[in-house]
């Protein structure tokens, strides 16, 4: 009972959505809302040989909620520029007129907001997440170079975040364009105490998640969770909720821990990344490698919500269309749960 009750004052914050509109309850029960706002997603398309497919415009691609076509606001590829596929009209302006969910009398603020948006999802926003637990204590040092070559080799506009953890979360390096603030952080971790690692992961999304455009979380590994408070399944339905991928790097065998790597690939399969399981500092910087590719290379693809009724839990479905789409395997997270905001009702005259 005081896990869960402890679980529930982590989340809760989660469950606050401050942008919700104020709405005047009728009858007697409290009325129920649900704010849904911008829904993005990161995509990588593959082909049955592992290779990046390139160069997809948005025609060549169908996402569905719960089944129901939407319509994509924004697209882009890799570290390129986003771009809005909003109408454009009478005087040359964007007008998401036809975009539910955006205020219809507020045209000018809209379009001014959707261009900012674009803007800042160019590149990627990178939080490093390094176990420095007790696990960790042998390979420490092979752990801070792989993680400092990862760092230095991240290009063009990418902004990074490095955070550490044992049993509490230490945020080293604040998001930051500055790679010489990042690594000066990563030089100046040590080795601690137990592993709390979805307690901490969790608290990282919640970071991510105050920033607009691409987010991910790398997350290195070297062992279970022994001291977290927070299930795995929580973590991985607030990062699917966010659009935020989990990349897992492990430094243990998938053998060793069998019920840690069921974990890590379920929860960076949900969320559209991967996982990792590296024997050695070779394997460490070849997943690093892969994952600064997956980078280079995912699609950048949002949309407003079409009207649905579900107030729960929403699927995601992408495909690609045409003669080989059939043939490519599609990476991304597969759903997202809105966020409800519960208003009072107001006594009659207030």
């Amino acid at each position: 009972m005081a896990k869960r009750y402890s679980l529930f004052l982590l989340l809760l914050p989660f469950l606050l959505c401050e942008s919700a509109r104020q709405t005047l309850a009728q009858g007697g029960a409290p009325n129920i809302q649900v704010n849904v706002e911008l829904v993005q997603l990161n995509v990588a398309v593959m082909d049955q040989k592992g290779r990046y497919v390139s160069s997809l415009s948005p025609a060549d691609f169908v996402v569905t909620e719960d089944g129901i076509p939407q319509k994509i606001a924004t697209f882009g590829e890799g570290n390129g520029p986003t771009r809005s596929l909003l109408g454009v009209g009478s005087e040359g302006t964007r007008t998401p007129a036809t975009l539910p969910g955006v205020p219809q009398g507020n045209l000018a603020e809209t379009s001014k907001g959707f261009s900012d948006l674009t803007s800042a999802m160019v590149g990627a926003n990178v939080f490093i997440l390094f176990d420095t637990s007790n696990y960790m204590y042998h390979g420490f040092v092979y752990a801070q170079d792989a993680i400092t070559e990862f760092v230095r080799s991240l290009e063009g506009p990418d902004r990074i975040a490095f955070y550490s953890y044992s049993r509490d979360l230490s945020r080293a390096s604040t998001l930051t364009t500055d790679r010489s603030q990042v690594l000066r952080g990563v030089r100046s971790t040590v080795a601690g105490d137990d592993a709390a690692l979805y307690n901490s992961l969790l608290l990282t999304i919640k970071d991510a998640g105050q920033y607009s455009g691409r987010k991910v979380v790398v997350v290195f590994s070297n062992g279970p969770d022994d001291a977290s408070m927070v299930p795995p399944e929580d973590v991985a339905e607030l990062a699917q909720s966010e659009g935020i991928p989990i990349y897992m790097i492990s430094t243990r065998d998938a053998e060793l821990e069998p019920v840690s790597s069921l974990v890590f690939e379920r929860m960076s399969a949900a969320t559209g990344g991967e996982a990792y399981f590296a024997k050695d500092w070779k394997d460490q910087q070849k997943a690093f490698a892969s994952i600064r590719e997956d980078l280079a290379h995912l699609y950048s693809i949002s949309y407003y919500p079409q009207p649905n009724p579900n107030r729960g839990w929403r699927a995601i479905s992408v495909k690609v269309v045409g003669q080989a789409g059939g043939r490519y395997r599609i990476r991304t997270r597969d759903g997202y749960r809105p966020l409800p905001t519960a208003m009072p009702e107001r006594a009659p005259g207030s």
